[in-house]
């Protein structure tokens, strides 16, 4: 069917039309969500409120701008409403344009999404559109109902912020993917964790190393604090296999409770951020996503 078609058909209010037509888009639109609010799961709550919106609203398409351009304009107010009330706690292959300034490696990262978290919510909507996606000024203009000089000036502003806080060419820079020192540390991080080597672990943690686990607001900073975390979850002789994955470019591991019957059932996503040959920051994502990295619910224990 041609693509007019689709259209006309889907302001009529037909849903099978729309889903064609918004399908391509689904999901490079979770990606921008999540570079946006940095959470996995927020992320997906802002895409279907999205494309709730976009269906709502699709009889005031008019095509002046293409249809991806609109869907990002609807996920970029969606996910600034998100920010601004703070409702919110592997790799994909996004099409970027012209003017991108951050490699796909780079702006999917764990690092690069966490250190946008500290930006204003616009300066974060103009540095992911106009450098991560490479969107014109104008376009991102009209997305955002600002004028081309104040998006000027707020991408000027957060690109000088971003620098400050996030350099993948520091001397810190974590290892190549699976590259003999990346190879390294995912051995000793498993062999530690499922030992439940408590020291071990924590030698291969930074002094400022930081936990997380959104959606739950516990964290933890510091390797004394993490420490101590970590010997809670090895408390009561529970073990547990890892398997590694990986998750926006990042070491990530899904984390497997062996229990009693033989079996070992999935508790969580461990994402670890590197900085040189150390870990500096594990977020830990409810099992629920597991199933999103090609990861079982649960095996034969080891």
């Amino acid at each position: 069917m041609e693509r007019a078609d689709l259209i006309s058909q889907a302001r009529a209010g037909d849903g099978d039309a729309f889903r064609e037509l918004t399908e391509p888009y689904r999901r490079e639109l979770q990606v921008h969500c999540y570079r946006m609010l940095g959470s996995l799961q927020d992320a997906e709550d802002a895409l279907q409120d999205t494309l709730l919106a976009a269906w709502q609203g699709f009889g005031g398409f008019e095509g002046r701008a293409s249809l991806r351009t609109w869907l990002y304009r609807i996920a970029t107010n969606k996910c600034l409403n998100a920010r601004r009330s703070g409702r919110r706690g592997g790799a994909i292959d996004v099409p970027l344009g012209p003017e991108a300034r951050y490699e796909q490696k780079e702006s999917i990262s764990l690092a690069f999404v966490t250190a946008l978290q500290v930006l204003p919510p616009r300066q974060v909507a103009v540095l992911v559109l106009r450098d991560v996606l490479g969107f014109r000024a104008k376009e991102v203009a009209d997305m955002l109902d600002a004028t081309v000089e104040s998006v000027n000036s707020a991408l000027k502003r957060a690109r000088a912020s971003l620098e400050r806080r996030w350099s993948p060419d520091s001397d810190l820079a974590p290892p190549s993917p699976n590259s003999p020192s990346e190879n390294a540390l995912v051995a000793k991080f498993v062999r530690a964790w499922e030992s439940a080597e408590l020291d071990a672990l924590v030698a291969l943690l930074t002094e400022d190393v930081y936990v997380s686990m959104p959606p739950m607001p516990f964290e933890y900073e510091g390797r004394d604090l993490v420490a101590r975390f970590c010997a809670s979850i090895f408390s009561a002789g529970r073990r547990f296999d890892l398997v590694p994955t990986r998750a926006n470019g990042q070491l990530a591991f899904g984390a497997y409770l062996r229990a009693s019957n033989g079996i070992s059932h999935g508790v969580g996503l461990y994402v670890l951020t590197l900085t040189g040959d150390r870990i500096c920051a594990m977020t830990r994502f409810e099992n629920t996503v597991l199933p999103w990295f090609g990861l079982p619910r649960s095996f034969p224990s080891r």
